[in-house]
């Protein structure tokens, strides 16, 4: 009988009490993910305050900076370069603080195309431009 008293009591807990996946939306993803970038080496931390996986908050960054996280696309990095490219037919020395009247800007879209645009186009113009290119 003092056997059975001093034994420690079990739980068991079945697979059915609870989901073990949590669901993020959207919203949480972008927010989580812009705290990530914040600071430097913030990855780690941020998912530990979380309770997120870190490889799951890397695939979050990935899909944030391809623009593929969530409705939020209104910070991306995307690549830049600028060249001083001049027209050769262009008579006379060429004077650099000139600006180039026939400049272009090529942009590369995330969905692979690329569009060049005048660089004097009205930044209104060229968001829907964007966007129209987007959607086809």
């Amino acid at each position: 009988m003092s056997d059975f008293n001093n034994r420690p009591q079990i739980e068991v807990l079945a697979a059915a009490d609870g989901s073990r996946r949590r669901h993020w939306s959207d919203e949480d993803k972008v927010r989580i993910v812009e705290e990530s970038f914040i600071g430097h080496r913030q990855c780690a931390a941020t998912a530990r305050r979380h309770g997120v996986c870190r490889s799951l908050l890397t695939i979050w960054r990935r899909q944030y900076r391809n623009g593929r996280l969530g409705v939020s696309r209104s910070a991306a990095f995307l690549p830049v370069s600028v060249t001083q490219d001049r027209p050769v037919s262009r008579p006379g020395p060429v004077d650099p603080s000139e600006p180039v009247r026939d400049a272009q800007v090529e942009i590369a879209l995330p969905n692979g195309r690329r569009l060049v645009v005048p660089a004097a186009l009205d930044p209104e113009a060229l968001v829907r431009l964007i966007q129209l290119v987007e959607r086809a």
